[in-house]
């Protein structure tokens, strides 16, 4: 990927299985990055393995002096800001009988965090025109039975890329986001006992591949967003899903047959 060598990513968290492999791809383009993220002991791992290309600031988005220490820590070390990878994310849900503050978290945490983030980050992203990556879902275009708050908090995120992007775009700062299938991750892993054969069977039947996404392949797709190849994509979503949105209801399944039946 053209572009991203010498340059320097906060990715929010990037202690995470789908963060760590951001991390990892940026800096094998020849990035710097920052993990920015409240687990301490994994963040510091994923760093340790990157030598002087990464290090650990943790960081909490619900918290202003937090996000406003991890910016400063950033520019100590490395100088400059040239990407924000929004990785970090609440699966706080609970429908109908989710509380006020449940709201409040998962929006704290999806949505505001990141922006406020951002507003620290601009000047620096501003100096050379910069980019950001939004994670949204597949969950933000679909209704999906027992969830309000994550799959809400997601479709907020894709208007907000495109918002950011509208008014970013003078200070030459691209926004895109990109929203992944069902991908190999710390909430799949829990939810199938770390079972990767089951989950891949169950997500064989939303997913063209018929397979779970890989994290590499999520982090692929972010750091093209940052490269100079995308640079003029701005204000889209880039469906990392396995097909999971072009699939209809009928999914691989004929349904005209069904009427054929005579039984």
């Amino acid at each position: 990927m053209r572009g991203l060598a010498g340059k320097v990513a906060i990715v929010t968290g990037g202690a995470t299985m789908i963060g760590a492999a951001v991390v990892d791809v940026f800096v094998g383009y020849g990035a710097s990055v920052v993990i920015a993220d409240i687990q301490a002991e994994a963040g510091a791992a994923v760093a340790a393995r990157h030598g002087e290309k990464a290090i650990f600031i943790a960081t909490d988005l619900r918290d202003t002096s937090s996000i406003k220490a991890c910016v400063a820590g950033t520019v100590e070390k490395f100088g400059r800001i040239d990407f924000l990878i929004n990785v970090a994310v609440s699966y706080i849900d609970g429908a109908l009988a989710a509380t006020q503050a449940d709201w409040l978290e998962a929006l704290n945490i999806n949505v505001v965090g990141g922006v406020m983030l951002l507003q620290e980050a601009l000047p620096y992203l501003a100096r050379e025109g910069g980019a950001v990556v939004n994670f949204g879902s597949i969950s933000a275009k679909v209704a999906q039975a027992g969830r309000w708050l994550y799959p809400v908090s997601k479709a907020a995120l894709l208007q907000l890329t495109r918002n950011q992007a509208l008014d970013l775009a003078p200070q030459k700062i691209r926004v895109n986001s990109v929203s992944p299938g069902w991908t190999w991750s710390s909430v799949i892993e829990s939810l199938s006992n770390g079972d990767r054969a089951k989950a891949d069977r169950v997500a064989a039947d939303f997913h063209l591949p018929g397979r779970l996404g890989e994290p590499l392949e999520v982090a692929e797709a972010v750091a093209f967003l940052c490269s100079d190849q995308a640079s003029f994509i701005t204000g889209t979503d880039l469906a990392v899903d396995g097909g999971y949105a072009a699939m209809g209801p009928e999914q691989m399944h004929p349904a005209i047959p069904k009427l054929m039946d005579a039984n």
